[in-house]
């Protein structure tokens, strides 16, 4: 320990026994996690008692970090017996003047925790509210566009498909071949303990087209589109170009809304049948290193072993998971205050949202449908 370490030392004097506070008490110094241990660790053996003095005139140097430092273990209160420099003195009752004591902790009540989860569920029901304002506003959007196509906003439905669709098949690609993998590996440890091998494409194939393909697929659009739609939109608030639009008379569901609606609702579908694809790839390439079954079997089982229905189904829940992803994206983005905090507080619950939504979704669709395809 160096003579500038802050530390204190408890010696033996005529008047008991005193604490004799050494080194430099400073911000530099405190702020170093090994030496705040330390003062720490013995500040905690001097407590603040009357018998027990204090001595600061070998301090070397004290700021209002230190000073604050011993006015908070003191317990606000100066002690009985204190040997300081007027200088000490001075920037101790400086500290003492403008420490300002905690409020007590609000105690617990019963009222006050159903009156915050009554709050809570008036902050859901707004959203939800919002959101079926949405939904209805949308099919009257729709109805707007079949009855005039030519009016409709394809060049924004078009740059969507492509910046939803188009740019996201690498990576849904990539997740998909790997998540293949990984399952084929692990199911080949089991099946072959009882020479299984040949079930392992009935279940890659259910498992992947039914079920897992569609939602892998909808979880990281949810991450990556999602999050880009209540960015998008919540810009635009920040910048008043929602104000703008306004006062134009351009209305935000018809311009905003519905493209990237319809954008991802169609785009959802072939994107999770690309990542099926990609799993399916995964798993015939591990299966065939792993258990020696060849791409050619598992081509001709897995029509057999998958019917036509869990297709179908896949593709039905993907377009209402594209549709869900773009009306929270919208919905988020739309409720965004002019500000950076509320856009990134958005951001964030948009991808919660729309994550959570697809596995709610999907479990519905699983109970639902739990005959077909079977």
């Amino acid at each position: 320990m160096t003579d500038h370490a802050p530390r204190i030392v408890r010696t033996e004097t005529p008047q008991g026994p005193c604490a004799q506070v050494r080194g430099r008490w400073g911000a530099a110094e405190l702020g170093s996690e090994l030496q705040w241990k330390a003062v720490s660790e013995q500040l905690r053996g001097c407590p603040a008692e009357p018998a027990l003095g204090w001595d600061l005139r070998e301090l070397q140097w004290l700021d209002h970090v230190g000073a604050q430092l011993l006015w908070n273990h003191w317990q606000h209160a100066w002690p009985v017996q204190l040997a300081c420099t007027e200088g000490q003195r001075t920037m101790l009752s400086r500290v003492a003047q403008f420490t300002t004591v905690a409020p007590p902790p609000d105690p617990w009540r019963l009222g006050d925790q159903i009156d915050h989860l009554g709050v809570l569920v008036l902050h859901g029901v707004d959203h939800a509210r919002h959101l079926l304002e949405m939904v209805g506003q949308l099919v009257l959007d729709l109805v707007r566009l079949a009855r005039a196509p030519r009016k409709g906003p394809w060049r924004d439905v078009s740059g969507h498909l492509y910046r939803m669709g188009a740019t996201a098949l690498p990576i849904t690609a990539l997740v998909g071949f790997l998540i293949g993998v990984v399952l084929a590996y692990l199911m080949s440890l089991q099946l072959r303990q009882f020479g299984a091998e040949s079930f392992i494409v009935n279940i890659l194939g259910i498992s992947l087209i039914r079920e897992l393909g569609p939602m892998l697929a909808a979880i990281l659009v949810a991450g990556r589109s999602g999050s880009a739609i209540t960015a998008q939109i919540g810009v635009m608030r920040v910048t008043e170009e929602l104000d703008a639009m306004r006062v134009m008379g351009i209305p935000h569901g018809f311009r905003l809304v519905m493209p990237r609606t319809l954008a991802l609702a169609l785009a959802m579908p072939l994107i999770s049948v690309w990542t099926t694809l990609a799993a399916l790839a995964g798993g015939m390439l591990a299966a065939d290193i792993a258990m020696d079954i060849s791409p050619s079997y598992f081509v001709q089982a897995l029509p057999a072993a998958v019917k036509v229905g869990n297709l179908g189904l896949a593709m039905a829940k993907s377009v209402v998971f594209g549709a869900f992803i773009a009306l929270i994206g919208c919905h988020w983005g739309l409720r965004v205050k002019p500000n950076t905090q509320s856009l990134g507080e958005g951001t964030t619950a948009s991808v919660v949202s729309s994550i959570t939504m697809v596995i709610i979704v999907d479990a519905l669709f699983a109970v639902a449908f739990k005959n077909i395809g079977i």
